[in-house]
């Protein structure tokens, strides 16, 4: 009977999407199991002797006593010492950024087991977020909440809220709430300009990881201009560009909760990790900051971000590749498609027209060779979907330098809306 138990509750209890219910789970689970196995009052359990029933037994001489050893002295460390500074850092950032952040919440149903006095709703911990203006609007994750029915908050002082969605952006992994109410105390957090973010400094997380709130971890800053797969649509897939790497402990549950500067500022939200078993392995990627200084405002205007759309599918040039195809620079991105009646075939920019093998590999050739933006060159096809993410909008006119024929040639693109 107690494994049926267990496995009826823990059905219902995993449905936490970025969340673990580790804690929920147990706190049910024991309670479960308390209203099950505890006897009748007619029953009468049988006990093991303890040590109080046990017939005493007599004295042995005592041992001489041990030699005196002096306790582990404590390290000779200077208040001036860098490490007590940063810890006091450290400190601080927690005390004040902490109230700040929140774990987002959803309410599901649980059955009755057996009879069992059993709490017919449950609170389910789906992920992070954090206060960004005072107004009370929340910023997470979209995958966090695309799911939610029941939303709440939970602020680190207990209190709870009922929070109503705003916005959502699948294309930025990005969502709004707003809750009615903001604890007294608390303030909205303040976000740093991510292009001033450097690989090698710090970065601290603190979010909500297996359902424990606020949780407080330290790396650095891995990499920059990481991308992320985004939604797929009859135009092709897409992508999250512009993507913090860091290696500052990220697990289920942090989802939606900010990346911290050593100041305190927000420089991305975390969103997801790069692992084979669903837990930190290493690598971990945030949105950038300014993507959502960028896209969240629209999200509490709109509901919704129209992104700037250029209507193109493209590879990386390289070296070798430019050489196999004759490409007449070793830079750039190819335009391997166009879409019809897109933004780029209006302009008149130009896709292959033909397949070539190398090595056992199709290309596609004959394309335009795109290698600068506005006058500022373009070094993969992440940097020029950031380009457009980040510094350009919808009805813009972009001066693309491209290589055609060996030649290079100026065409001036006006952004349509991406479907």
């Amino acid at each position: 009977m107690r494994r049926t138990i267990i496995g009826t509750i823990l059905a219902a209890l995993l449905v936490g999407g970025c969340g673990n219910p580790a804690g929920t789970a147990e706190t049910v689970i024991r309670r479960m199991l308390s209203a099950v196995t505890t006897p009748t009052p007619d029953a009468t359990p049988t006990r093991a002797p303890t040590a109080a029933t046990a017939t005493p037994r007599a004295s042995a001489t005592p041992a001489p006593p041990l030699p005196t050893i002096a306790p582990l002295p404590t390290l000779a460390i200077g208040e001036d010492n860098p490490l007590v500074a940063q810890e006091r850092i450290l400190v601080e950032l927690y005390r004040r950024v902490a109230p700040a952040v929140v774990r987002i919440e959803a309410l599901a149903e649980h059955p009755p087991v057996d009879g069992a006095p059993v709490p017919g709703i449950i609170p389910l911990p789906l992920g992070s977020g954090f206060l960004t203006d005072d107004q009370g609007h929340i910023v997470t994750n979209n995958h966090v909440v695309e799911a939610g029915d029941a939303l709440y908050v939970r602020f680190a002082d207990g209190s709870m809220f009922a929070a109503s969605q705003v916005g959502r952006d699948p294309g930025s992994d990005l969502a709004v709430l707003k809750i009615e109410r903001i604890p007294a105390g608390v303030v909205p957090l303040v976000l740093a300009d991510s292009r001033e973010v450097a690989v090698g400094q710090m970065a601290i997380a603190i979010g909500n990881p297996f359902g424990l709130q606020n949780t407080l971890t330290v790396g650095v800053v891995s990499g920059l201009q990481r991308s992320l797969a985004g939604p797929s649509s009859d135009t092709g897939r897409f992508r999250i560009a512009n993507v913090i790497q860091t290696d500052a402990a990220v697990n289920p549950g942090n989802s939606g909760g900010p990346l911290l500067n050593i100041r305190g500022e927000v420089i991305g939200v975390n969103t997801a990790i790069s692992s084979d078993t669903g837990v930190f392995d290493g690598v971990a990627y945030a949105v950038p900051s300014n993507a959502v200084r960028r896209i969240v405002p629209a999200l509490i205007a709109q509901g919704r971000y129209a992104y700037p759309w250029i209507g193109i599918s493209m590879q990386d040039v390289s070296p070798p590749l430019a050489a196999a195809l004759d490409l007449g620079t070793d830079r750039g991105v190819l335009v391997t498609s166009v879409v019809a009646d897109g933004p780029a075939e209006r302009a008149g920019v130009r896709a292959g027209t033909r397949d070539v093998d190398i090595g056992g590999q199709t290309w596609r050739a004959g394309g335009d060779v795109i290698i600068a933006v506005d006058g500022q060159p373009v070094t993969s096809a992440d940097a020029l979907i950031g380009f457009t993410q980040l510094e350009a909008a919808v009805g813009d006119e972009v001066t693309f330098t491209i290589v055609r024929d060996g030649r290079e040639v100026s065409l001036t693109v006006v952004l349509g809306e991406r479907p």
